[in-house]
């Protein structure tokens, strides 16, 4: 069963409630006269046009506050679920709408991935409440050490000491310095590109700490308005040039050239997998997908060439990656997530009710689901049950399923196996499709010269 978020209440300046079809931003009545003043301005109406903000109608409510009417995404995504080429386009478009602003006269004060989300491959600020006026003659950034914790020091964990960006569901306002210098240990720490954002911070921090007197940051050092700008703009550019450096295009891995280097497939048999595949889309006309096991996405690029929105999913980093450069260079309509199937994101927050689970997403979300050699997985490295599997398929699917059964004889299943044969024995096309009765019939199925059998199944 779907459940719907709580209304959020972290934001001083007002609250969020979710409808199936819109989200409604309550803005307190102390709040609505600066909210007006930046949602009016033509700076917010121009990131709203090209789609870099959330589009927002405003109406009065009541006792003198305001509400604003947002379009739901289609699929929100949380920064656990991202690849570093995800966050790095997110840090990008927070660090590029702050530019704008500063030369607008307005400042970000809240600069956490988590007031972006992802509409397809393309990032979209959605906290429109996050800008204020800014003092034209103050030339400091307060939301910077929290761009610094939230985005710049999660991407360099994962580069130099291998911490999985997923972590970011731990530490919901990011990592701090001493964290990771502990980690790097002190050779590494005097690396040139840590220096500034990981050793001297923590270095302050114990000096700070060992003072009897814990000195307070001044919030305001008065320039002239034109050093102020340019000082908050340098330090920006700096800041961009730092999450470039520390998104490093992640290593190939041997998921990510699955698909150059699958030797159990022939040529006939992707082009008679893909032939396939088109005539299911043609045939269905999908309007949303979800690609379970997407790769680099081959399949995944089918149902957008088709028309169709698509969430694609893969445990691999490298994979998801690739697919999300090349939907964003397409201008595809996909949204590739690292999600493991079998162990999806979970609720988290206060009592569980802050960020949704993937499932609670994903329920009866998709007409199609395709699970295009996955199936195999689930059963050996997961010891998922058959009926397990055609469970969670009937849940998330509202029409159709496409999945590739693969026999025990294909050598990917054999490697999978690790000598348990007997205990797979059983394990039969026949016996999958018994396993799916229950909630599936067959429509059609393609056999390969493999062996491997491609089954489009609609929901009972």
């Amino acid at each position: 069963m779907t459940v719907a978020p709580r209304a959020t209440f972290r934001d001083p300046s007002g609250y969020v409630e979710f409808t199936p079809e819109e989200v409604l931003r309550h803005v307190y009545a102390q709040e609505a006269e600066g909210a007006l003043r930046f949602l009016r301005s033509s700076l917010a109406q121009r990131w709203q046009a090209s789609a870099q903000m959330v589009a927002g109608k405003i109406e009065e409510a009541q006792q003198g506050g305001l509400l604003i009417r947002h379009p739901r995404m289609f699929f929100p995504s949380y920064p656990w679920e991202w690849s570093p080429a995800q966050w790095q386009a997110a840090a990008h478009l927070s660090l590029d709408l702050c530019r704008e602003a500063v030369t607008a006269g307005f400042l970000l004060k809240d600069a956490t991935p988590l007031n972006v989300l992802f509409d397809g491959p393309r990032p979209v600020f959605v906290d429109v409440l996050s800008f204020d006026p800014r003092d034209p003659a103050n030339p400091i950034w307060l939301a910077q050490g929290q761009f610094v914790r939230t985005f710049l020091l999660p991407l360099l964990a994962h580069r130099y000491l291998g911490w999985p960006l997923a972590a970011s569901q731990i530490y919901r306002d990011g990592y701090e310095p001493s964290q990771l210098a502990e980690a790097l240990g002190p050779l590494r720490r005097l690396h040139p590109k840590l220096l500034w954002p990981i050793t001297l911070p923590a270095w302050l921090d114990r000096r700070q700490s060992a003072n009897s007197k814990p000195q307070t940051p001044p919030r305001s050092l008065q320039r002239s308005p034109e050093f102020a700008t340019e000082i908050l703009q340098r330090n920006l550019r700096r800041l961009g040039r730092q999450i470039d450096s520390a998104s490093a295009s992640v290593k190939p891995s041997r998921w990510s050239q699955y698909t150059c280097t699958a030797a159990h497939y022939s040529a006939e048999d992707h082009a008679k997998k893909k032939e396939f595949v088109e005539r299911v889309l043609q045939e269905t006309r999908p309007g949303t997908v979800l690609d379970i096991g997407a790769n680099t996405g081959t399949y995944s690029m089918l149902a957008a060439s088709a028309g169709a929105r698509v969430i694609a999913l893969d445990t691999d980093l490298a994979a998801i990656d690739q697919l999300w450069l090349r939907a964003s260079k397409d201008s595809r309509d996909i949204l590739p997530l690292v999600v493991n199937i079998a162990r999806p994101s979970p609720a988290l927050g206060w009592e569980n009710f802050e960020s949704m689970s993937f499932l609670n997403r994903a329920e009866q979300h998709f007409d199609l689901v395709l699970m295009l050699a996955v199936i195999h997985h689930l059963l050996l490295m997961d010891q998922i049950p058959l009926e397990q599997i055609a469970a969670l398929a009937a849940r998330l699917t509202r029409r159709h399923l496409l999945i590739e059964w693969v026999p025990q004889s294909d050598p990917m299943f054999q490697r999978l196996l690790r000598g348990r044969d007997e205990l797979y024995r059983g394990l039969t096309a026949e016996r999958m499709q018994t396993a799916f009765a229950s909630h599936f019939s067959i429509a059609s199925q393609c056999d390969l010269a493999n062996g491997r059998t491609l089954f489009l199944m609609a929901k009972r």
